[in-house]
């Protein structure tokens, strides 16, 4: 069943980033990176046309308490966030009565390539498998998106299926992939 979890008061750290709730002062922040043409297209939504497009975004965000800024701690911005999104229960039918939520995330274009991404995805699967107790976490990427398939392998994900995926850019073929709590042991994948 899909879990619904608040991170109004969450913060993780990594080495290089620190995790937390959006901030109305991460809007020059968010706006720079979603603005840039391909970021939002590899996530399933337009890249944003203006600065008050970033702004109603950011505060849905903030009132729905379930998407975390990546704060890039060297340059002290935020360069993208991890989402923590209800998954698609027609691919997980074996799932129904375990706790579970799926991982959407999105980078600024200036940081891809630098393993930023999997360093994040991995230390939320922590958090959820450890602090929240989840039987299983989802992810997924849209087949032409190899570089979002390279972070849900790096994370120890499993190949699922492949679906539709339906969204503000369209339907897109997609594959899903599933981690589950026993896999994870000892905060290692």
């Amino acid at each position: 069943m899909n879990e619904r979890i608040d991170v109004s008061n969450v913060k993780l750290e990594t080495e290089r980033l620190i995790l937390r709730p959006f901030e109305e002062s991460d809007l020059d922040d968010f706006y720079e990176y979603a603005k840039v043409e391909g970021v939002g297209e590899m996530a399933g939504w337009y890249h944003h046309q203006s600065i008050e497009e970033s702004k109603r975004i950011l505060n849905i965000f903030m009132e729905e308490k379930k998407t975390l800024a990546l704060v890039h701690k060297e340059t002290k911005k935020v360069i993208g966030s991890v989402g923590l999104e209800k998954y698609n229960e027609k691919y997980y039918k074996d799932y129904d009565n375990l706790r579970g939520l799926e991982l959407g995330y999105v980078l600024s274009k200036d940081f891809w390539g630098k393993g930023l991404m999997p360093e994040a995805v991995k230390r939320v699967i922590k958090y959820l498998f450890e602090e929240q107790d989840l039987d299983f976490i989802t992810c997924g990427h849209f087949i032409k998106n190899s570089q979002s398939k390279r972070v849900i392998e790096k994370c120890g994900f499993h190949f699922v299926s492949e679906g539709i995926f339906e969204g503000k850019i369209g339907k897109i073929a997609d594959r899903n992939y599933i981690l589950k709590k026993e896999e994870y042991q000892d905060g290692e994948i």
